[in-house]
């Protein structure tokens, strides 16, 4: 497992098909600001929660400048069901190879009722314009995050 980048750093690239099956890269978003969001799994609660969360301020962090872009382990066309589903309009992207999961020092293990097993660190990354890392939200608990990372895209110069 991979030290978690944090403000300042450089952010880790990465090429990961996204749910219309584009590939997307971290230098594709240079010049913009990039909300990258790390998930467990598409389509239960928590996860579904914050994707609602980020997806009734789209337009705000469109009119902001910035793009969000959802990444978890699961495929392409568990994605799209999700977005279907849930009526989304974020990009959704999948690492069913977790290299990009654990670039970003977020596939880690968890413990649940005393089992232990690798998973997904809700996390979100606001990456600058220039490819550094802004800000980082670490153990995401899902009321209110979208508000609070809106507000500091807007206050990224």
């Amino acid at each position: 497992m991979r030290r978690k980048p944090g403000v300042g750093d450089k952010a880790p690239d990465f090429k990961l098909p996204d749910d219309s099956g584009a590939i997307r890269t971290l230098k594709s978003f240079y010049g913009k600001k990039l909300v990258l969001y790390f998930y467990p799994k598409d389509d239960t609660s928590g996860c579904t929660k914050e994707a609602i969360d980020f997806n009734a301020h789209k337009r705000d962090f469109d009119k902001a400048g910035a793009v969000i872009l959802g990444v978890s382990p699961d495929s392409t066309l568990s994605h799209q069901k999700f977005k279907s589903k849930h009526a989304l309009d974020l990009n959704l992207v999948s690492d069913e190879t977790r290299s990009t999961l654990e670039a970003y020092g977020v596939w880690t293990e968890k413990s649940m009722y005393g089992r232990r097993y690798m998973g997904v660190e809700r996390t979100t990354f606001l990456i600058a314009p220039d490819g550094k890392i802004a800000q980082v939200w670490n153990k995401v608990k899902v009321p209110g995050h979208a508000d609070a990372v809106l507000s500091a895209v807007k206050d990224l110069t």
